[in-house]
């Protein structure tokens, strides 16, 4: 049998060059352009010593590249240098400068790379075209790294904020996920950003907490929509209210239509878990790949909604969600809102 290939990551390429290893080809592909760009500065930076760079670096743009130039430079070698490095930046532009323009140029050369070459394709928001001679020729070639950075959702953004916190020798609680995610969004930048500030802050635990998000980027530790969720969870509607109140006094971190696919989220899940044979926190875990933590709400939450009641919540996120975008309804969104979590507590 043959041997499995081991994946090709964002964390293991970033482990290889960081250990001062460099493939001869780099193909970086994707919907999200933040790894992509963060792989290319790395290798950038690291690849060559600043006095090497003058005449061992070349970067070319799609929208004006000549890739049949570019690959005559990958064939040529670096000049008092252990290694030269070929930079294609916004490959998805390739084929708008002209006949010596295109991806399938470099299939030849990436079959077989020069190991003096460092050569780094960054095609962003898409993917290659997997049958596409070049991508044949990509995926049969073994020193060439094909990663695809894909789009960070609202469903998958949890593991990418505890990985990257993981990543830095320190910890951080459910809670303060949530508080992170609903305040920042996908913006992986952004994101990164805000958690870099915090984790120059973290005390002798090297933990992110609740209170040190609030004291430090103004999201409040109690009026969010995590305390909402679990208000919502005890069905504790003066709790619940006392939320909405706070998030119209301060919109700006706290957009409606937000705080609705939360809700979504969480009702959704309670919806499949009330379906299961096995409704333990262990198998709601496996089934619906949640945090044990969040198994364990919602399974509190099942002693207090009926099946019955999560289909009919369902129904109102969906046309609450609708009038917020004005399908048949001029209503305030705060209002719409509080108007919403009191069908919730009353089904």
């Amino acid at each position: 049998m043959a041997e499995k290939k081991a994946e090709i990551t964002y964390s293991s390429l970033i482990n290889e060059i960081n250990a001062g290893k460099f493939r001869p080809v780099y193909v970086l592909h994707g919907e999200e352009a933040y790894y992509i760009d963060k792989l290319m500065e790395l290798i950038e930076a690291s690849a060559l010593t600043e006095d090497e760079r003058d005449f061992n670096l070349t970067i070319a743009y799609g929208n004006e590249a000549d890739v049949k130039a570019l690959v005559a430079q990958c064939n040529s070698f670096p000049v008092m240098a252990e290694r030269q490095v070929v930079i294609l930046r916004e490959a998805q532009n390739v084929g708008k400068a002209g006949n010596n323009s295109s991806l399938d140029y470099f299939s030849s050369y990436v079959s077989r790379p020069l190991e003096s070459t460092v050569l780094v394709i960054c095609y962003k928001h898409g993917t290659i075209p997997a049958k596409s001679e070049f991508m044949t020729a990509a995926k049969s070639s073994k020193p060439c790294a094909i990663m695809e950075s894909k789009k960070v959702t609202e469903w998958n953004i949890r593991s990418v904020i505890v990985d990257y916190v993981k990543a830095a020798q320190c910890s951080i609680d459910e809670k303060s996920v949530i508080m992170l995610r609903d305040s920042v969004g996908t913006d992986l930048s952004r994101l990164f950003s805000e958690i870099d500030k915090l984790l120059l802050l973290v005390g002798n635990d090297r933990s992110i907490s609740p209170e040190l998000i609030e004291r430090n980027i103004g999201i409040s530790k109690d009026f969010n929509n995590f305390e909402l969720e679990d208000a919502l969870i005890r069905r504790d509607a003066n709790k619940a209210f006392r939320i909405i109140d706070y998030f119209e006094k301060n919109p700006k971190n706290n957009p409606p239509i937000v705080t609705v696919a939360m809700i979504y989220g969480f009702f959704s899940n309670l919806l499949v878990a009330s379906t299961l044979k096995d409704k333990s926190p262990q198998a709601i875990t496996a089934e619906l790949k949640v945090s044990p933590f969040r198994a364990k709400k919602i399974v509190d939450a099942m002693s207090r909604y009926r099946t019955v009641s999560c289909v009919n919540i369902i129904s109102f996120l969906r046309q609450c969600d609708a009038k917020m975008k004005g399908i048949n309804s001029r209503q305030d969104s705060y209002a719409l809102l509080r108007e919403l979590i009191y069908k919730m507590l009353h089904s």
